[in-house]
This record gives C-alpha cells, sequence and structure tokens, in this order.
C-alpha cells in the first residue's frame, strides 16, 4: 500500500496523481485513499475524494466503508469539497446506486447551491446516476429544467446532458420539456447550449421512436 506519513503537501498530492494513473494498484490502496479524508489539506482532501470517486466507478463494494465519510463533505463550507464529494457520489453511484441512495435528497439541493462549481458538480452526478438509474429521476426534473436558465454559462452549457442522457433511457420523463428546451436552442446567446438542447430533443425523440 502507498503511502508516508512524513510526506508535504506537494510530495503527497504528486503521490496522488501517480495512484491515478496507476489503476491496477486503485483497489489496494482504497483504505489509503480514504485515510487522507481526514488529511488537514483541502487540496489532499479534494483529490481523495475525487480519486475514491473514480475507484468507486471500478471497485463500488472496495469503498462502500469510505461513502459516509465522503459525503460528509457535503456539509463543507469549502465549495472545492462539495464540489468533490458530488462528483464522487455521482462516480460511486453510478456503479451501484444503492450506495448513494442514503443522499440522493440532500444532493437535490445542490442545484441552488451559491457555487456554480458545485451545481456543475450536481447535474454531472445526475448524469452518472441516469445512466444506469434512470428512473429517480422521475419527479425531478423541473430542478433540472430551472438549471437551464442559470446565471452561470458553465452550467447551462451542462444542463441539457442530462435530459439527453435521460431521453436515451426515459424519454417519457423529457418529452414534457422538449418546447422549452427547441426554445432554448433557438434564442440562448451560446452555441455549445444550443446544439446540447438540440441533442436532448432529438434523443428523446428518436428513443420515442417519432422521425
Amino acid at each position: 500500500m502507498i503511502g508516508d506519513d512524513s510526506m508535504n503537501e506537494t510530495q503527497l498530492y504528486k503521490e496522488l496523481g501517480t495512484l491515478t494513473r496507476s489503476r491496477e494498484k486503485w483497489e489496494d490502496n482504497i483504505p489509503y485513499v480514504s485515510a487522507l479524508l481526514s488529511h488537514e489539506s483541502v487540496k489532499i482532501q479534494a483529490k481523495a475524494l475525487w480519486l475514491l470517486g473514480e475507484m468507486g466507478l471500478a471497485y463500488p463494494q472496495s469503498v462502500k466503508a469510505a461513502v459516509p465519510a465522503a459525503a460528509a463533505f457535503l456539509q463543507s463550507t469549502v465549495p472545492l469539497l462539495r464540489e468533490r464529494a458530488i462528483n464522487a457520489l455521482g462516480r460511486i453511484g453510478r456503479a451501484d446506486f444503492e450506495l448513494v441512495r442514503p443522499y440522493l435528497a440532500e444532493l437535490f439541493r445542490f442545484a441552488c447551491d451559491d457555487g456554480p462549481k458545485v451545481r456543475l458538480s450536481f447535474i454531472w452526478a445526475s448524469e452518472n446516476i441516469a445512466v444506469n438509474t434512470p428512473d429517480i429521476f422521475k419527479d425531478h426534473m423541473q430542478i433540472y429544467a430551472q438549471l437551464l436558465h442559470d446565471t452561470d454559462t458553465k452550467v447551462r452549457m451542462e444542463a441539457p446532458e442530462i435530459f439527453r442522457v435521460l431521453g436515451k433511457r426515459r424519454p417519457e420523463f423529457v418529452l414534457p420539456f422538449v418546447g422549452l428546451l427547441e426554445n432554448i436552442a433557438e434564442s440562448d446567446e451560446n452555441r455549445v447550449v444550443k446544439i446540447h438542447c438540440m441533442g436532448a430533443v432529438k434523443e428523446a425523440l428518436l428513443s420515442k421512436g417519432d422521425p
């Protein structure tokens, strides 16, 4: 197992970067990376959260014990740590939704977080979970519709993508929002927003069976 208590922040961050590229070592090092969630450095905590998410996608049962500690960062006052915790839960939840089910209701509140990167991470996490567990989003589509009008351009660019992911799997969830997506595709000033909105519309209509 990797790890040396004498390393400073820079050395430790570099080691985690090396571990990130060494997928064959991931499963054995899950306890070590989990322990770094209690490190005094926000930079190290954030890196550990990100890596745990990737490890959890590959080895969901092996990170099971670390999920509560990762989820605890949802309460952090540091936007970066909220962002990374949401990302981690999204990746783990893509592999095994039951591991993150207890935190689902809490995740939805981040659609209104003050930090745009946190809101963006919420969308990414939703997309990840929706790949294999789309049905849980049936009663929450209005949350994502509101994000289509977000004040942050990057959030608006990404928001249509959850409609695309769900449109492929559950077009009936997206069809009520086709008119809104088409309107944004015609009126938004950002080219990527327009493209992503039309992509979501096409996916939903294609999956429904319309020509």
